[in-house]
């Protein structure tokens, strides 16, 4: 199938190109490089031997989206072109609300104006808010006082009420949790313009001594050890996940979790890393942020049984995978 990967420079965008064209596909790439670069194709070129073809386009632009639909035959469309920070989210939320569900309603007109009938959409996990875990598709969803949840929930019912109103399309909504790691070539992985927030990259940055000491928020959850416990999958798994839900359509829409299941503390994915690399990991306990949940981790089994995907890499090589990385990028 020839798909249409919109935001395919970015993190998890790029690895899903390389798993795409490993299984078979072709690949066209959309996105407007505000948070990525034409690096990472390169990197998807160096892995596969395949080059995409990339559009520079925003697609919240309804004619460039259109123009480019015009040139091409897409079988499916996976839409990543969202921006992502929840912090800053809170304080951006016209930028979050304007990106995230315009860009939405933009390939989905595309897609029913040109018979287009499949169309993965990257939700997430926020979207569970303060449900319990292991968080099931089933749940009331409660997105946690930030535009970007919000954002998710907003995309995701679009899709479901023109699911309802196109019979022949298949919308697959994909709610991860916490992705991690790299190629294991080191050719691509997790890098941003803006400052990283989540833990691996702040994992890495105080292990190169960019930052004095990672900061860890709570030490007194009901966990093992007094950390936040998440549910953290390996890139690669995450993109093979997409690959599982395009090449497996159901009728209407589907929601499934890809995750890996397991709960791992902030202390031992550090412990983790430490191990993995041979390296020292400087870190701080200090007092929980307002809002964040004890623990947040995936029931999968609906994965396993509608598209037949589980999982597979572990911490030990996300740890590394994302290591290595980042030193064959400097």
């Amino acid at each position: 199938m020839n798909i249409l990967v919109a935001g395919g420079a970015g993190f998890i965008g790029s690895h899903t190109c390389v798993a795409l064209i490993e299984a078979g596909h072709s690949v066209v790439v959309a996105d407007n490089l505000c948070n990525s670069s034409v690096k990472a194709l390169e990197g998807v070129e160096q892995i596969t031997g395949m080059k995409p073809t990339f559009y520079q386009i925003d697609v919240t632009d309804e004619s460039a989206v259109e123009a480019m639909f015009s040139d091409n035959r897409f079988d499916g469309v996976i839409h990543f072109a969202g921006h992502k920070a929840v912090g800053e989210s809170v304080f951006e939320p016209l930028k979050y609300y304007q990106n995230n569900v315009l860009s939405t309603v933009v390939l989905a007109k595309a897609c029913l104006s040109h018979g287009v009938n499949r169309f993965v959409f990257s939700s997430s996990a926020t979207v569970y808010g303060a449900n319990r875990s292991p968080l099931t598709e089933d749940m009331p969803l409660l997105p946690t006082e930030n535009p970007y949840g919000e954002t998710k929930v907003m995309s995701e019912r679009i899709l479901i009420d023109t699911a309802k109103a196109a019979p022949t399309l298949s919308v697959a909504l994909l709610r991860y949790f916490n992705p991690v790691g790299a190629h294991e070539s080191g050719l691509i992985g997790e890098s941003s313009r803006i400052e990283p927030t989540n833990l691996m990259p702040r994992v890495i940055l105080a292990a190169l001594g960019k930052i004095q000491k990672l900061m860890i928020f709570g030490e007194d959850y009901p966990t093992s050890d007094g950390t936040a416990i998440r549910d953290y999958i390996h890139v690669m798994d995450l993109a093979e996940g997409h690959v599982a839900a395009i090449n497996h359509p159901t009728p209407g829409v589907s929601i499934t979790n890809l995750g890996t299941g397991k709960g791992t503390s902030v202390l031992e994915l550090i412990h983790a890393f430490e191990k993995a690399n041979g390296v020292a990991v400087p870190y701080e306990l200090t007092e929980r942020r307002p809002g964040d949940l004890a623990e947040c981790y995936a029931d999968t089994q609906k994965a396993k049984k509608e598209f037949g995907f589980s999982a597979k890499r572990s911490i030990m090589e996300m740890c590394k995978d994302a290591w290595n990385f980042e030193q064959k990028s400097k």
